[in-house]
């Protein structure tokens, strides 16, 4: 059995008595004051983005007055849900709400494309009393609000009155009372709202700022990541407040239009820390030009984290060849593992090299064992996503929990002070995956389900694949990233956009993959598609049920742009993805 722990010497304390994000920044307010703690760069004018900023001093004053209107119409312990676009304002909502008492729901404002049934069930779940939002957005969101069935009270942050400095005595937050509830992505089921303490954001964004090599003054955060998720939320708001940083913030959508507006976010702030799930990094590799490479200047960027499982060895050769003329580093790419159970992160590789790849046989993985490939055989490369952060991981068997032996394949499992409660409203769940046995000696603490398979090997964590995602089919274990892998290095398909997944055949599961074919390309479909079948029997020994092409932009994905496997394959089976195929 192998359990890991920390590679940083130091990982901050968890939350003392009376400690949150929003108290942490009244401290950062006194301190750094008018120096600068928020940027937005809004690019809605199609141009380099205007700046709109906030001082820790504003942002304080603000975060003061949202408060103090949100005493008004909830208590402590109401739900608090945020209902608005990427901005500065979405900064003070959520924090306004933290010191005012609530338990703060980060989502996102109606309107974001496809996700709209997703709003309406969070909202149904965790039974807003108010919902935060901005001047601009507030018709979108009462009419959103009125055709789901809940009917809280709506606070546009933007249009709040100011108030006098030292108005409020604000309670002091108990370390193991909610914080906020971190809804999950969907990537492999339907959200659920993790219940997260004052103690477990705090430990987790001061394991962040620490495991990044974050410091107050010479480092900042950069993120086109949404708040709402996160990943997002811990980077754009958690670890500044932990760590005294400057945020710089612009959308998600402004970073897809021009994918070299984040790197030039990255120039213009020195010490930048910033993530990134791996098709971006591919994205601004095959997408900014040369012209605009001119101006950036990236050899002061601290840590770059790779969010993704898996992150793939090609992308990561890809973007820094793409960028070494920049005066990228290889050594700041980080790769890193984390779930929302678990605030965000998990893991990272070490700072100040390069993260490790390691060959395995293919076949000898997928049957539960990882071993270095000899010559001539199958092989899977996997990135290492390194030590965990001041907590414990180990691989268990998923069905037993017993431990699993070094080099087995099994459940990653993890315990620490950033392990959220359970699930809102969900105790069955919660019972399944958090708190499990046995406690660890040194804490006291269980330890949490993740559903994500990998193994422990010379001592870092590799991922190898979901639980629920593994293909089974004729009993031999098919990883669906290495069915998507193969497909996508035919020319017909779109990069980063193929879903492979397991349907009941009749005779048992067969496999099928989704995918989307390449932009500017009228490739025969038909011929792909026997093109692809006879790559993956060739590869993998597997036989496909069925390849569906869609055009570009079809496949479904979760809100950090993700591709859903669950989603796919629910369409699939309702027949709402076939009815858009090509060919």
């Amino acid at each position: 059995m192998e359990t890991i722990s920390q590679p940083v010497p130091h990982t901050g304390e968890a939350a003392a008595d009376g400690e949150s994000f929003a108290t942490l920044l009244s401290q950062w307010a006194r301190r750094l004051g008018d120096r600068v703690a928020v940027t937005y760069l809004d690019h809605r004018d199609g141009g380099d983005g205007r700046a709109v900023t906030l001082t820790w001093r504003e942002l304080d004053e603000r975060v003061d007055a949202v408060a103090a209107r949100l005493s008004e119409l909830a208590g402590p312990g109401d739900r608090a849900a945020v209902l608005a676009g990427q901005s500065a304002d979405y900064v003070v909502a959520f924090l306004g709400a933290l010191r005012a008492g609530l338990v703060a729901v980060p989502l996102f404002a109606p309107g974001l494309p496809g996700h709209e049934g997703r709003l309406a069930a969070a909202l149904a779940d965790c039974g807003p009393r108010v919902v935060l939002t901005t001047a601009a957005e507030t018709g979108a969101v009462t009419g959103f609000l009125a055709g789901s069935g809940v009917a809280p009270a709506v606070v546009a942050v933007d249009t709040v009155a100011p108030v006098a400095p030292g108005t409020h005595d604000w309670p002091a937050p108990d370390p193991g009372e909610p914080a906020y509830l971190q809804y999950t992505s969907g990537s492999t089921r339907s959200p659920a709202g993790v219940v997260l303490t004052h103690r477990n954001v705090l430990a987790n964004a001061r394991q962040a700022c620490a495991a990044y090599g974050a410091e107050s003054g010479t480092t900042s955060a950069v993120s086109w990541l949404p708040l709402f998720h996160d990943m997002g939320l811990i980077l754009g708001i958690g670890a500044p407040m932990a760590g005294g940083l400057a945020s710089v913030l612009m959308d998600p959508l402004a970073f897809l239009e021009r994918p070299a507006r984040w790197l030039r976010a990255l120039s213009a702030s020195p010490g930048g820390i910033s993530a990134a799930p791996n098709f971006a990094y591919a994205y601004c590799a095959s997408r900014v030009t040369e012209a605009e490479k001119n101006y950036l200047e990236l050899s002061r960027v601290v840590s770059l984290i790779n969010g993704s499982e898996p992150v793939l060895p090609a992308t990561i050769a890809k973007f820094h060849d793409a960028f070494a003329e920049c005066g990228l580093r290889p050594e700041v790419h980080r790769s890193s593992y984390g779930l929302a159970e678990a605030t965000v992160l998990v893991s990272v590789t070490d700072a100040g090299k390069a993260p490790r790849q390691v060959t395995f046989d293919r076949a000898r993985l997928a049957a539960g064992h990882a071993e270095p490939a000899p010559p001539g055989t199958s092989t899977t490369t996997l990135v290492s996503c390194g030590r965990p952060v001041g907590q414990l991981v180990r691989i268990a068997d998923p069905v037993t929990g017993h431990p699993a032996e070094p080099g087995v394949v099994g459940e990653i499992r993890v315990s620490g002070p950033n392990v959220g409660q359970g699930y809102w409203g969900r105790a069955e769940a919660s019972a399944a995956t958090f708190g499990l046995p046995p406690s660890d000696p040194g804490t006291g603490e269980g330890w949490l389900a993740t559903g994500d398979l990998g193994v422990v090997f010379d001592g870092e964590l590799f991922v190898t694949g979901r639980l629920k995602d593994l293909v089974v089919v004729d009993g031999r274990n098919h990883y669906p990233q290495d069915i998507e892998q193969t497909v996508e290095e035919h020319p017909a398909v779109r990069p980063h956009s193929a879903a492979a997944f397991a349907i009941d055949g009749g005779d048992g599961e067969a496999a099928v993959v989704v995918l989307e074919r390449a932009k500017n390309t009228e490739a025969d479909v038909v011929a792909a598609t026997a093109a692809l079948r006879a790559a993956v029997s060739a590869g993998h020994g597997l036989r496909l049920h069925d390849v569906v092409f869609l055009p570009p932009g079809e496949v479904p994905r979760t809100s950090s742009g993700k591709i859903s496997r669950a989603r796919c394959r629910e369409s699939y089976l309702d027949g709402s993805l076939t009815a858009r195929r090509l060919g």
